[in-house]
């Protein structure tokens, strides 16, 4: 297909993306807060770090498998949670946690996905896991808890860097608003997104944040979205995270950790993993990025509980810098956007495929054979110019 050739890295499937998609809607994906230095700098530091391969090692295969919480996944990638996947393709959440699936690896659903929490499990898609928050409610925190429980959700993940909405200056450039609403000088100049608008027309409607909605009270998208940075709690502690770890048995995971000390605190409260990650430079623009602060996470933790990497993952070569650096798995928001906003669940599996293919190559490139070989040897910060 035309849009398999032409997207053959993810920055193309971005492109194609941005292409596919209304400037409001893309811009809701891509932008990041104010001025989005954080976004920039997530992907930039990859560029700071070099490799030393050792191409006499012998890697004429690679096996790229691990172990992660008890479960193998094909690879050290992951699709991680991203708010209303369903305003860019169809059942955007279920195509995406299938597309997961079908590449061997796990799925995170977002709090705030279109489709409940119960309609992703019933595609069977598996590993699954899903995102909380703490409100203000903490019933409602432990509802969507209980809910994952019953239906047999693999791990939670509380994120942690969510509790006050970040100001994304893009959204307020657009006029963008959830759901998206466009005057007729608007649909005029979408001739170019018209397979978009046709496959979202009967859809638009009826998005609402599936998890959200509550008996006997209003369940359209509009009134959800106002209603959700009031609910959110920026009072949460420690004492929230001890109390959740009481309440969920299986993995627990803290999505958001950037400080050392936050890492290692986690580690000692039971928690049995941290994902690195500063929302992809949507919360606090000014944060340090998500690699720089990865290796004092992985410093802290002293190899007690996998630490993860979410954020600026562009290419199989930024997996491996990040592996290098101590993560034990990647997850990727925005490119596996991109690649539904092309092409639904093929789309989502073909950006995992590249990166895939593109982590394969620069293992065997490296003279790496495993994943477990992968350590510190292989890094060497890149030089700078005084």
């Amino acid at each position: 297909m035309a849009w398999q050739r032409d997207g053959f890295n993810v920055a193309r499937m971005r492109l194609l993306a941005r292409r596919a998609l209304p400037r409001p809607v893309f811009d809701f994906a891509d932008g990041g807060a104010e001025d989005e230095v954080t976004l920039e700098a997530n992907e930039r530091a990859f560029d700071g770090v070099t490799l030393w391969p050792r191409p006499l090692e012998g890697a004429a295969t690679r096996d790229l498998g691990i172990e992660l919480f008890g479960q193998t996944l094909s690879m050290p990638i992951m699709v991680g949670p991203t708010g209303l996947a369903g305003l860019f393709w169809p059942d955007g959440e279920c195509a995406a946690a299938r597309a997961a699936a079908a590449a061997g690896t796990a799925y995170c659903l977002s709090h705030g996905s279109v489709c409940t929490l119960e309609q992703l499990a019933e595609t069977r898609a598996a590993p699954r896991w899903m995102q909380v928050f703490v409100y203000k409610d903490r019933g409602f925190t432990e509802e969507l808890t209980r809910r994952a429980e019953a239906a047999s959700y693999d791990a939670l993940v509380l994120t942690i860097d969510n509790q006050l909405l970040g100001k994304r200056e893009r959204d307020i450039v657009n006029g963008f608003q959830i759901p998206p609403r466009f005057a007729p000088r608007d649909l005029a100049r979408m001739a170019t997104k018209l397979p978009w608008f046709l496959r979202m027309k009967s859809e638009l409607p009826k998005l609402t944040f599936g998890n959200y909605v509550r008996p006997n009270e209003p369940a359209d998208l509009e009134t959800l979205a106002g209603k959700m940075g009031s609910i959110l709690d920026p009072g949460m502690s420690w004492r929230d995270v001890e109390w959740l770890r009481g309440l969920w048995q299986g993995p627990l995971i803290l999505k958001g950790v950037l400080h050392p000390e936050e890492a290692s605190k986690a580690a000692e409260l039971g928690v049995d993993g941290v994902i690195v990650s500063n929302h992809g430079g949507r919360q606090l623009d000014g944060a340090v990025s998500s690699l720089q602060a990865l290796p004092h996470v992985v410093e802290a933790v002293q190899g007690r509980i996998p630490v993860l990497l979410d954020g600026g993952i562009r290419r199989g070569g930024d997996v491996l810098k990040a592996l290098a650096m101590g993560a034990s798995c990647c997850l990727v928001g925005r490119p596996q956007l991109w690649g539904l906003s092309v092409a639904g669940e093929a789309g989502v599996i073909h950006v995992l495929d590249i990166l895939r293919q593109e982590l394969d190559r620069a293992m065997g490139l490296c003279g790496i054979s495993r994943i477990d070989e992968i350590g510190p040897w292989l890094l060497e910060p890149r030089p700078t110019n005084n």
